[in-house]
């Protein structure tokens, strides 16, 4: 008996063994990763700052326009590609952009060398840290990050709306507690492109589509999103409602839920969805979670009377959604739009409360 226990064991521990070894190299490997990575990258910033500081600097700019090329050559032949001409401009424009040496050092732990050259391009500082605050707590790629940049994300978020010193104190809470306000997760617009929803579509088309789509749908939706329910049952008195759908966030740890709708918003879909978060706020909330959200999904805004009826004093969002990604162009004119209307509300606010 003892012998076969011994056969079983001897057949059985060294598989063990192989993926308890396995597991200590790839994390051993994925550390040794992140530490060559935070040190390229933290050479690559000292490179371009003492470029930037010893020969760019001033009136001896033209002077570097001669002596970049020669100093690249050289590097080249002794390092490799790395060092070429090019390479050399991006590195100088990383230190021009990142001027703090200690703020370097932390984000070289998180981000790539890659993901710099992304950023680097960005020209506002607050649209630049959230992009690369987003990417350290999702876990971005290189390419997930050019894609969320090009499909203008932090342009469509509630939080791009607010004042600049709101923006920096919410990603100031972000970086430093690690934790999210629903201005960082609401967006407008959401760009549904991949329901293939074309010409005509009912509601229930529109729930139908996201439900085929979900993992697709998440990732739009943004960070921290889970599925709860669809069509998910109200019972108030003798009447029973049916929420469209319903997602928990794990980063603002609270239900959040969602109505879709074909056509302009409505005043009477405030009262609608109020109806849905308290009862959910009575009947569902756990005592460790925050009060649900609402968002209202429409193909068409009525913005005055959305800014009249004071929806955020509800936690309630509503945004359009975009069935067919519009060109670029189109996109940025549109936000571009939508941030004046803002800033002039901003505005009034603050006359009316002098």
């Amino acid at each position: 008996m003892n012998r076969r226990k011994a056969a079983v064991a001897s057949s059985v521990a060294p598989a063990t063994l192989l993926g308890d070894i396995r597991v200590l190299i790839d994390a051993a490997r994925q550390r040794a990763a992140s530490a060559v990575n935070a040190e390229l990258t933290l050479l690559f910033w000292r490179i371009g700052q003492r470029i930037h500081t010893e020969v760019l600097a001033g009136q001896r700019a033209g002077y570097g326009d001669e002596i970049l090329p020669t100093l690249a050559a050289q590097l080249v032949q002794d390092y490799g590609r790395s060092f070429a001409d090019k390479n050399l401009r991006r590195m100088v424009q990383f230190a021009a952009t990142y001027t703090d040496e200690p703020i370097v050092v932390t984000l070289s732990r998180q981000l790539s060398w890659s993901h710099f050259v992304a950023l680097l391009p960005l020209k506002d500082p607050l649209q630049r840290d959230y992009y690369a605050q987003m990417a350290n707590i999702e876990r971005w790629s290189v390419r997930t990050l050019r894609e969320r940049i090009d499909s203008m994300l932090y342009e469509r978020t509630a939080l791009s709306q607010k004042p600049g010193e709101t923006i920096a104190q919410e990603l100031a809470t972000m970086r430093d507690a690690q934790r999210m306000s629903p201005a960082l997760v609401m967006r407008d617009p959401y760009i549904l492109d991949f329901l293939g929803l074309r010409d005509t579509w009912q509601e229930g088309d529109l729930e139908a589509a996201i439900i085929r789509e979900m993992e697709s749908f998440l990732l739009e939706l943004g960070a921290g999103f889970s599925f709860v329910a669809r069509q998910k049952r109200i019972p108030i008195d003798d009447d029973d409602f049916h929420l469209d759908l319903l997602f928990y966030n794990r980063k603002l740890r609270r239900l959040v839920a969602m109505e879709l709708k074909v056509g302009d918003f409505k005043a009477a879909y405030k009262g609608q969805m109020e109806l849905y978060l308290r009862w959910l706020d009575k009947h569902e909330r756990e005592p460790e979670e925050a009060s649900p959200l609402g968002i209202i999904l429409c193909t068409g805004k009525k913005r005055e009377q959305i800014e009249l009826l004071e929806l955020d004093k509800s936690g309630i969002h509503v945004a359009e959604y975009l069935t067919a990604l519009p060109p670029r162009g189109v996109l940025v004119e549109r936000l571009q739009q939508a941030t004046q209307r803002a800033q002039l509300q901003i505005e009034q606010r603050k006359t009316d409360n002098e």
